[in-house]
């Protein structure tokens, strides 16, 4: 699929890879961008450019996902990039704190989708970019809820692939690295910029890729997976 003249939907588009990706697309020629914040003062400066369409969406508000899809009707490409991490083990970390991942990173992300494949369908087929990550594949100790969350995000992204395979809807997996977001920016470790993310997650969404990893450690830790996933997961469990 072209990246170029497509009408987007993006989630969590005020900070990070969501502001990234809408502004990757503004500057390939994108016809429209639907930019998504569960706060829509948090979107100034995207809404500048007449081509943005701020909308106010919280995943995990089923009145706001159907209202967003209503608005969007004209949507061909959703990118499923809000999320949620909090830094909870699984053993001894807060419930509470470990639902909420589930909560947005798997639940929200299957109620955004399940709203927006019948307008993808309605418009002759388009993209889902699911948005995961490198921890879907091998969990990280301190992050155990979130290691979960994407890990059935991903697993989810398979079964819908299989669902929409024949309706002319291409659906893509993401599993960034180390991104210097806010998310991690504490941590005293090499990350990518948003920017050179968002740059491949396009790059691969053009040239077909299902899987995609857009940055040099999510590139090692694929074919680390793919030598020896033992070996991944005792990696991303000493981390």
């Amino acid at each position: 699929m072209r990246t170029t003249d497509v009408t987007a939907l993006v989630t969590g588009a005020n900070r990070g890879i969501g502001r990234a990706i809408v502004e990757a697309l503004l500057a390939r020629g994108a016809h429209k961008v639907y930019a998504t914040a569960r706060r829509l003062e948090t979107l100034t400066g995207l809404a500048a450019d007449p081509r943005v369409v701020p909308l106010r969406l919280d995943l995990l508000d089923a009145g706001e996902v159907a209202a967003a899809a209503a608005t969007a009707g004209d949507v061909t490409m959703l990118v499923n990039n809000g999320g949620s991490l909090a830094f909870a083990d699984l053993l001894g970390g807060d419930l509470a704190a470990i639902r909420s991942d589930l909560d947005t990173n798997y639940f929200g992300t299957l109620a955004i989708t399940r709203a927006f494949v019948p307008v993808l369908r309605r418009n002759d087929g388009g993209a889902i970019v699911n948005l995961l990550s490198l921890v879907a594949l091998g969990a990280v100790r301190g992050m155990g809820g979130y290691s979960v969350s994407k890990a059935a995000a991903a697993s989810m992204t398979q079964a819908v692939r299989a669902q929409v395979a024949d309706l002319g809807i291409t659906v893509h997996g993401v599993f960034p690295g180390a991104v210097d977001t806010d998310m991690i920016r504490a941590f005293d470790m090499p990350k990518t910029s948003p920017e050179e993310v968002a740059a491949a997650i396009l790059d691969g969404v053009e040239a077909g890729e299902e899987d995609i990893f857009p940055d040099a450690l999510s590139r090692a830790g694929r074919q680390t997976w793919r030598d020896d996933p033992k070996a991944l997961e005792r990696q991303m469990a000493s981390i």
